[in-house]
């Protein structure tokens, strides 16, 4: 019984990390799009639409970004630190990319 609820919580945990690190992927290309694209769009060419929808899917990632960082530091029993440099790494360009393959 206690190999099945293991084998079980692992699976689970196992589904969490992949899903933040889609939620991380995400919200970090979002971030380089903004940065990279739209942003220059707005300023250079004075075309402020697509930081409007760049804008707006980036902050429902950064969102949902912070809020799988707080499960993954329940789940994988992360020290306070570690989840601090993970959720400071969400407003670094590439910085998702860094957690991913350093706590991750």
């Amino acid at each position: 019984m206690r190999v099945a609820v293991s084998l079980q919580q692992n699976f689970f945990v196992d589904i969490s990390v992949k899903a933040f690190k889609i939620i991380s992927t995400l919200e970090a290309i979002s971030f380089l799009v903004l940065l990279g694209i739209a942003m220059p769009l707005k300023y250079i060419w004075d075309l402020p639409q697509m930081v409007q929808i760049v804008g707006m899917a980036h902050g429902v990632l950064f969102i949902l970004y912070l809020i799988g960082a707080y499960f993954m530091y329940e789940k994988l029993q992360w020290s306070v630190r570690t989840l601090l440099i993970v959720m400071g790494c969400s407003v670094i360009p590439f910085g998702p990319f860094y957690v991913e393959k350093k706590y991750l």
